[in-house]
């Protein structure tokens, strides 16, 4: 099949600076005999595409051909000009020659930006290809409980018409998130066929795991000390606050050192907050192939997330796939559908705003034996390998679109 991925945000490897799902997937659909292509833009902050004056560009990496549009740039991810930059990545699809010799059999339109499944139907009809809706994030629902947006803005209310005009004209919905399926119940979409496509991982980043020979990190470690990690954003959506008290009532625990890695609106808050604390390094955000790095020398890794109703359709963070690929025990402070590190028995999700409750859970970990949190940390990385692997997951996805076509073709032809 001719099978092509639109989505604005989803640069290959070779310009991401971080995970690449959809690439990942298309190429291991390309080795499934399809003919894929990915058309994203280069207006993505998580990548550096080259410099060109090319609306247009083309290129062609691990057998998938990549059109990546020139567009309207911005600066701050909660801006108007980021909604533009959306604007202009639609209008400039619409305006893209087509060839009509290759004419998609399959559009898959995955958000971010929620706009391109105006294009993906376009196509649908025009070429009556499979339409493919996919949910990364759940917008607006995520524009009005973290963004603080609300319910009756213009562009809560727009974002809400073409999320339901996606829902209603798609052949098949697909998530990321577990529990997605029970939100499009809640907005009203009945009998629509939904399928859940987790993020996963390429293994062949990780041949080396075992094999930090020089691990560019290993002279943060104090001798004797055992270091809980944290690897990511610093913003008001991450949901820190509780951690960076309990790192603050931690202080007394001389054997206990806080290494925290990332960029973010609160970050430079945080610093001042902690200025006092012995127990606590602040590190720059890190380039996203040296985060496994990172976490390998951590003892304990932690994450966070704001409470929002966003969550009770499950999680979708590339950051739970690295930390359990890392081997070490996990705690979460989450109060949303539980996935991954409950199935793989590999940590702990906390529902708390006690930072005494938090520090006792650090605690556990800690006095456990190097080799129990070993083990507990093995159990989250054999999980991911037997269930996440990007092959593993473009089979399933692959399986069930053309499960769906050959129905459809029966059905005509009966």
């Amino acid at each position: 099949m001719n099978i092509w991925f639109i989505s604005k945000y989803s640069a290959p490897p070779k310009y991401a600076k971080a995970s690449s799902r959809l690439f990942y997937l298309a190429k291991e659909m390309s080795q499934l005999n399809n003919v894929v292509r990915l058309i994203t833009s280069d207006a993505n902050h998580f990548s550096s595409m080259p410099k060109t004056n090319k609306i247009y560009n083309h290129e062609h990496q691990q057998g998938v051909s990549i059109t990546w549009i020139k567009t309207y740039k911005y600066l701050k991810t909660a801006s108007f000009k980021r909604v533009l930059s959306w604007l202009d990545f639609e209008w400039k699809l619409f305006r893209m020659p087509i060839d009509k010799n290759a004419k998609p059999d399959v559009v898959i339109v995955s958000s971010l930006s929620i706009f391109s499944i105006i294009y993906g139907f376009f196509l649908k009809k025009r070429f009556n290809s499979f339409l493919v809706f996919e949910i990364r994030d759940i917008w607006p629902l995520t524009l009005v409980e973290e963004g603080g947006f609300s319910s009756w803005n213009p562009l809560t209310i727009l974002i809400g018409l073409i999320e339901k005009f996606g829902y209603s004209n798609s052949d098949l919905i697909v998530g990321t998130m577990p529990n997605l399926k029970q939100h499009i119940i809640n907005r009203g979409i009945l009998n629509k066929s939904i399928f859940c496509s987790p993020l996963g991982f390429d293994p062949s980043n990780f041949e080396e795991l075992n094999f930090f020979m020089n691990n560019p990190f290993e002279k943060l470690k104090s001798e004797g000390k055992l270091i809980i990690g944290y690897c990511g954003s610093m913003g008001i959506s991450n949901g820190l606050d509780l951690f960076i008290q309990t790192i603050k009532d931690m202080d007394n625990c001389p054997e206990i050192q806080f290494l925290l890695v990332g960029s973010g609106d609160m970050r430079d808050n945080y610093i001042k907050e902690l200025e006092s604390n012995s127990n606590v390094v602040f590190l720059p955000r890190i380039p996203y192939s040296d985060v496994k790095y990172f976490l390998d020398i951590c003892d304990i890794l932690f994450l966070s997330t704001m409470e929002s109703k966003v969550w009770l359709y499950g999680q979708s963070m590339n950051k739970v796939v690295d930390y359990m690929l890392a081997a070490k025990p996990i705690v979460a402070i989450y109060s949303g559908f539980p996935s991954m590190i409950n199935e793989a028995n590999c940590g702990v999700y906390l529902d708390t705003q006690s930072s005494q409750e938090l520090k006792n859970q650090f605690l556990n970990f800690a006095n456990l034996s190097k080799q129990e949190r070993r083990l507990i940390g093995l159990n989250g990385r054999t999980w991911i390998f037997e269930n996440r692997s990007y092959k593993k997951l473009a089979k399933e996805y692959y399986d069930i679109i053309k499960e769906m076509l050959e129905c459809k073709f029966r059905k005509r032809r009966d």
